[in-house]
């Protein structure tokens, strides 16, 4: 193609060019935010709510797309936990306190002695086969006689001072003091019979076995708990056994005790024989006394810990094991329950003191109690103190 030469252009008209190109420089329209062949949208060629440089303002700042927000879960997490552990914890306490048996009054109870800071249960063991099947009767060896009777008696005195378990044994000699009667309502006197300390219990039930041990002592019981031979062997099941440490192997046919030495987990059935078992020892009834309280500090430690407590697995089916056994006075909170055990748990872990009731002798065949004794353990838990008096 022939090349085509411009024509030169004049001096003044370039030179008016080149200012004019110098002061207005050329706009193309994005400096406005105007696209060419769409409409501007705003006044004066400027669309609506523009931003620096004309292009729309972003977006506000926050978690990327499709990103958890973790915060936020977690918080709703902890209220959804909190709220369903509290409806939990409520039904539980409604749904066990209405299996607990109320049927001790304390208040039929008469010359009481005076209160003081601590809180004393009387903690009761009874023969009571009460919802026992003739295979669990024949298993558990625990015969077929009508009625109950006390198997154990302890008083546990929870004080500031510390924490004192007293066995009382059954072959007690005891005296019987004025009583009012528990269904008639009618007064007996005092005609100043001495009998075993268990007769108390099988003549008019709780209230005079309360009155009774209230009377010898001087010492004021607040709570009274009994649990039968069933609800005894069933806690222990459920809680999957209790661990003991045997120092003798010891055998007993009346109670079915067949125990080598050592450390060894003892089920339902086994834990009844080992606490009733008394004549396999030397001290008989003293000897079985302190089995039971070695074995009833073991059961409370074993059973108030957080891995039973917290865990709804354990600790329903050995509150139902428990709870429907258990008879108790008509004042007795799941509260003053739950700070037995771990009263009881307490003397095993050291906090306490463990003993059989000072004996001085004998009568006929009972056992009679050290007054002076008696009365210095009185003395000391009525004081709040720690109780330092020698025991069996």
């Amino acid at each position: 193609m022939r090349h085509v030469q411009r024509p030169p252009v004049p001096q003044q008209q370039s030179q008016g060019y080149e200012d004019s190109y110098a002061t207005a420089p050329y706009d193309s329209g994005y400096n406005t935010g105007q696209v060419y062949g769409a409409p501007s949208g705003g006044q004066g060629g400027q669309p609506p709510h523009s931003g620096q440089g004309g292009y729309p303002p972003p977006p506000p700042a926050g978690p990327p797309r499709g990103a958890p927000d973790w915060r936020r879960r977690i918080k709703i997490g902890s209220i959804v936990l909190v709220g369903a552990l509290l409806v939990t914890s409520v039904s539980t306490y409604f749904w066990a306190d209405g299996k607990v048996r109320r049927e001790v009054d304390l208040s039929k109870v008469i010359e009481r002695p005076g209160e003081d800071d601590c809180t004393t249960y009387l903690i009761v063991g009874s023969d009571s086969r009460e919802g026992m099947s003739s295979d669990e009767k024949k298993r558990l060896r625990t015969g077929s006689a009508e009625g109950k009777r006390t198997d154990s008696m302890m008083i546990l005195a929870d004080c500031s001072g510390g924490t004192t378990m007293i066995s009382l044994p059954r072959d007690s000699d005891v005296e019987i003091p004025s009583f009012k009667g528990s269904e008639s309502g009618k007064l007996f006197p005092a005609a100043g019979r001495r009998v075993k300390l268990n007769a108390a219990y099988a003549e008019d039930g709780p209230e005079l076995l309360v009155r009774t041990v209230e009377h010898n002592t001087h010492l004021r019981i607040d709570h009274y708990a009994e649990i039968g031979f069933a609800g005894f062997a069933s806690i222990v099941d459920a809680i999957g056994g209790v661990e003991m440490d045997i120092p003798k192997a010891f055998k007993d046919k009346k109670s079915g005790a067949d125990f080598t030495a050592g450390k060894q987990t003892l089920d339902g059935e086994q834990a009844l024989a080992f606490v009733r078992t008394r004549y396999a020892f030397g001290e008989g009834d003293l000897a079985r006394t302190k089995n039971q309280q070695k074995f009833l500090s073991a059961l409370a430690s074993q059973t108030a810990t957080p891995g039973t407590v917290l865990n709804p697995f354990k600790l329903y089916p050995v509150m139902g094991a428990g709870l429907d056994t258990l008879i108790v006075d008509k004042d007795m909170s799941l509260w003053d329950l739950s700070q037995m055990f771990f009263a009881m748990k307490g003397v095993t872990g050291g906090d306490g003191k463990s003993m059989n009731i000072p004996i001085s002798g004998s009568r006929g065949g009972n056992l009679v109690w050290d007054k002076t004794k008696v009365a210095e353990i009185v003395k000391q838990i009525r004081n709040d103190e720690k109780v330092t008096v020698p025991g069996n």
